[in-house]
């Protein structure tokens, strides 16, 4: 049962699928799904959910063979009580470990998804069933080369967190330190880089349906996503963010991030330092320890607001559950598996929106969120300008107690998603965490205001753009460039010209994603040839049956039989035919 309502199972249509391929489709189809039997289960938790018309738009259709087409085409569609976005949350849970993480850094993309689905994906909890203790202790020692006591003295059996990619053991080095391991689940890289594989093709081959439903730029995204779990499922990554950190805080006090051990940790397998602490919003016993929440509150914030308007490089994922606050007040920073990074000229262009909402300036800030985007769909600016212009009377005027970073952001994502600006991800990561990091501090600071700490980095920024260091710089690159291009052009120009002379200068224009356009065209004339060749056998057997009417004792000459006969085999023809997706 789903929804109250009865679903029918679509299981019974899915091909039963082998390694000897009948035609070059599915050599094609061999060749890139390096799992054909994890295929076949992503088409059958899609039709689960009532996604027909992902399976029917995609490559995917290939997996539905065309005697069951047909029958699967008739029956009615699933009704379900549920939304198509809850239903899309749904499906992505049953699909596993690498549609979860996906999903859950899209849900921080308003550019590229509507409000409605980012609301669906942000319920997404990558809560798992740990993996057994046998299989953790084999992949510790496999990875360190020796048996677990003989780097521990003490190995915690239960781990003390789970989730899709790993889980986390405590520990005693044999030296007496305490520690926590991450392992990786079995298995979990080659069923990541198959949903990967699997995911680029069906992206690359429907982007134009994915756009349809309100859904944009996904292959850039996948692109980025594919690099960003091939880092997280390499824990030396993660060692080497640790090591930035800790480089950037090392003369900070009362900040403290827990070093890695290098010695013990491999792709599979890290050990970091173990700090003891309460989370961040335990006020109770922050109070016991005599620590004041609203400075805590505070500090914190300014530590994340450093990482990203001074070094670019910040913590993606700041939830209580990550900061954690030790008994003499230092704030412990845990978990490095994703960060964001911002280039210089983003901090600024970042920066100055900020600023210009502080400033009531609508028309600047839109001059800077266009300077932040790649590429927009903005047919006039005033539009922009307006939009802007509302959001800063609804917000930026309001009282401390008033007003909601989280709001704010939501509202200012929808106008990005509204005039298609492609801005970098780690923006949404900073929006978001920005979002996460006021609501901790609302929680225990009760006159805590996330835009009012902004407000001095976004100046700082500003005036650091036009600084004369930075404006001497700016000079230096403008002069190296000018000179590398009088240096080049009289030999590229003379080129040019010598191939025009020749009449060697060629142009070629690559057309993008023409196959499934020449598909549909070669059928549709495949259609329409043996409808004429059926046409035609018709009228020519009638033809001839008129002509020897003269004769009505003859009957129906033999030539005009095989015409209708041959006519009718085409007919049969042209019927299959059109059985297909054209």
């Amino acid at each position: 049962m789903f929804g109250g309502r009865k679903v029918r199972s679509f299981a019974l249509y899915l091909p039963k699928l082998t390694c000897a391929p009948s035609s070059p489709e599915q050599v094609f189809f061999d060749q890139t799904f390096k799992n054909i039997r994890r295929t076949r289960e992503i088409v059958r938790i899609l039709l689960k959910y009532g996604f027909e018309d992902m399976v029917v738009n995609t490559p995917l259709r290939k997996f539905v063979p065309l005697r069951r087409r047909a029958l699967w085409l008739e029956q009615d569609k699933p009704v379900f009580e549920t939304s198509r976005w809850e239903r899309v949350r749904l499906a992505t849970e049953e699909l596993g470990a690498t549609f979860i993480k996906g999903a859950q850094v899209l849900s921080n993309r308003p550019d590229m998804l509507p409000e409605e689905l980012i609301g669906q994906l942000q319920r997404l909890q990558s809560d798992v069933r740990p993996f057994p203790y046998e299989q953790v202790k084999e992949t510790v020692e496999t990875d360190l080369g020796r048996p677990l006591e003989a780097v521990f003295e003490f190995f915690d059996e239960k781990p003390i967190g789970a989730a899709s990619i790993g889980q986390v053991h405590r520990a005693r080095l044999l030296n007496g330190e305490e520690v926590v391991v991450k392992v990786q689940r079995p298995g979990v890289r080659d069923l990541v880089t198959t949903d990967l594989d699997i995911l680029k093709v069906i992206v690359r081959q429907s982007e134009g349906y994915f756009e349809s439903i309100g859904i944009t730029n996904l292959m850039d995204f996948v692109t980025a996503f594919e690099k960003t779990m091939l880092k997280e499922l390499d824990y030396t990554v993660e060692s080497r963010n640790i090591r930035q950190f800790r480089a950037y805080y090392r003369e900070t006090k009362d900040f403290y991030v827990p070093k890695a051990y290098d010695e013990y940790t491999t792709k599979r397998v890290m050990v970091i330092e173990f700090v003891s602490g309460c989370k961040i919003t335990d006020v109770v016993r922050l109070r016991e320890w005599g620590l004041s929440p609203e400075n805590l509150a505070e500090r914190g914030l300014e530590l994340y607001l450093n990482q990203i308007f001074q070094h670019g490089f910040f913590h993606a994922d700041p939830h209580p559950g990550n900061i954690l606050i030790s008994q003499d007040g230092t704030i412990n920073l845990i978990d490095f598996g994703m960060v964001g990074k911002l280039t210089p000229r983003d901090k600024r262009s970042f920066a100055g929106a900020m600023v210009s909402m502080a400033q009531l300036d609508p028309r600047r800030m839109a001059e800077y969120l266009v300077r932040l985007s790649t590429e927009s769909k903005i047919k006039n600016m005033r539009d922009l300008e307006a939009d802007l212009s509302e959001l800063i009377e609804e917000y930026a005027v309001l009282d401390v107690r008033e007003s909601n970073f989280a709001e704010l952001a939501q509202r200012l994502q929808a106008i990005i998603y509204k005039y298609r600006m492609r801005v970098p991800g780690a923006v949404f990561i900073i929006l978001r965490a920005l979002a996460i990091l006021e609501g901790i501090g609302q929680s225990i600071h009760p006159y805590f205001n996330t835009y009012a700490f902004i407000k001095p980095y976004g100046k700082k920024l500003i005036l650091e753009e036009f600084s004369p260091k930075n404006v001497a710089f700016k000079l230096f690159t403008l002069a190296s460039n000018m000179a590398s291009f009088s240096n080049s052009f009289p030999n590229d120009a003379r080129d040019i010209m010598g191939k025009l002379r020749k009449g060697d200068l060629r142009v070629e224009i690559a057309p993008k994603d023409y196959e499934p356009f020449l598909e549909r065209t070669d059928r549709m004339a495949n259609r329409l040839s043996l409808a004429m060749v059926f046409s035609a056998l018709t009228v020519g057997g009638a033809v001839v049956a008129v002509a020897h009417s003269i004769n009505p004792a003859a009957g129906v000459p033999t030539l005009a039989y095989v015409g209708w006969g041959l006519a009718g085999f085409f007919l049969l023809l042209l019927w299959r035919n059109m059985g297909k997706t054209p």
